[in-house]
């Protein structure tokens, strides 16, 4: 679940931890639409391009047969860098290490972060500006239309896979700015979740104390260091 939220975090798409399993390869390859490709490669490069993001979500949770949820978070990213507080957890990564922090249990777990890259796995919110070049989905632009006075684009990524969880993920974003609009997977089994980004500030100065987790944040917490090194 953390890897998803992470995911659905930096904005650029919740293709979700679970999208981000690596899967058999498909026996028919699809091919994604150039178009889109070419709209997700400005939007990388335009989210790249900030020193700093900082990004106040909501995520919507329905499940099957129980009540929606709508929940609230920020995200504090840079580079590989990020905290992200959702919920009642804190997450905090310095590129090299990841605090985890449960206000409720006082607990602090510490461990490496993933370095895995180029398999398709999302082990940190930079991991989804490349989404769109992961080899087992593809993607299409599939709608157009007019919003509160701006244009809107819509993107869908499928993956090519049986065995995933999800049947699709739609990324909507303003196409005059490449601006994250809001991010909806959708779950075979019946599930949805959508990200709507409700403020984004980017190139915001934040001291480097900000991608630690320091133990003066929670004295009375308890530090488990699970890291290797």
């Amino acid at each position: 679940m953390q890897r998803l939220l992470i995911a659905f975090l930096l904005v650029i798409i919740s293709y979700s931890a679970m999208l981000a399993q690596k899967q058999p390869v498909a026996a028919k390859k699809e091919v994604s639409d150039p178009e889109a490709k070419a709209v997700l490669e400005k939007m990388r490069k335009k989210y790249e391009a900030y020193s700093t993001t900082e990004v106040d979500f909501s995520l919507e949770i329905e499940v099957p047969q129980q009540p929606k949820q709508t929940q609230a978070g920020t995200l504090v990213q840079q580079a590989e860098k990020y905290r992200l507080k959702f919920n009642d957890r804190t997450m905090v990564s310095d590129g090299n290490s990841v605090w985890l922090y449960i206000p409720k249990t006082k607990q602090v777990q510490i461990n490496d972060a993933d370095e895995d890259e180029g398999d398709g796995g999302i082990n940190s919110p930079q991991d989804l500006l490349k989404a769109y070049a992961w080899k087992d989905y593809v993607y299409a632009i599939t709608n157009e239309f007019t919003e509160n006075g701006r244009l809107v684009q819509q993107i869908e990524f499928k993956p090519t896979t049986k065995a995933n969880d999800y049947s699709k993920v739609r990324l909507t974003l303003d196409k005059k700015t490449l601006e994250i609009l809001s991010i909806k997977s959708f779950g075979k089994d019946g599930s949805r979740y959508t990200l709507t980004v409700n403020k984004l500030t980017p190139n915001k100065a934040v001291p480097a104390s900000t991608f630690t987790f320091a133990k003066s944040e929670c004295a009375d917490c308890k530090f488990e260091d699970l890291r290797v090194d």
